[in-house]
């Protein structure tokens, strides 16, 4: 699978982080696995692991979301998924309309490996909360460096300001197995 070089929105550029790259990893009939990596995360604020347990307000501070839709649809699911082991999910009607948590039979698997100046960020979803294929979705991070400083990372941004929302931001497509 593909792996994007994201970039920060140019509204909120990032003062120490130099590149945020994402990629799905494989999805199965199990898991959907994805990995983002950090690099000159020296200053980034990393939340304490804190347990599985869904939570709100992840983004907050340093977090890495999927939004993912049915191929053509308004509705999406959006998935927060934090270093603390804490995640969230929620589904939308239509652009920012008629929020819900979305149902998860399983919790998300995080799972942060920190160096010296790289975060690599695995998480896994279960397959069974995920809309069928196929999807457009994006990949997107959330960054918190040292004194509260945060950038917002996209596959593909809407020129205003950050919105992971906007449709811009579902800038990946993957097809169903049958599919090209």
């Amino acid at each position: 699978m593909e792996t994007f070089d994201l970039t920060a929105h140019s509204a909120h550029p990032a003062k120490f982080v130099s590149a945020v790259a994402a990629r799905i990893l494989s999805l199965d009939s199990n898991w959907l696995t994805l990995r983002w990596k950090v690099d000159g995360a020296g200053a980034l604020v990393v939340p304490q692991f804190a347990g599985r347990a869904r939570t709100d307000g992840l983004w907050q501070t340093t977090c890495f979301e999927l939004f993912v839709r049915p191929e053509g649809g308004d509705g999406y699911a959006e998935f927060n998924l934090s270093p603390s082991e804490r995640w969230a999910a929620y589904d939308f009607a239509g652009y920012r309309a008629g929020m819900a948590e979305r149902a998860m039979e399983r919790a998300p698997v995080c799972t942060p490996r920190r160096g010296q100046s790289v975060l690599i960020f695995d998480a896994a979803i279960p397959a069974s909360a995920l809309p069928p294929l196929p999807w457009e979705y994006g990949l997107t991070a959330v960054i918190e460096e040292e004194g509260g400083h945060k950038s917002y990372w996209a596959m593909a941004h809407p020129p205003e300001k950050p919105d992971f929302h906007d449709a811009a931001c579902f800038a990946g497509r993957l097809a169903a197995p049958d599919q090209p």
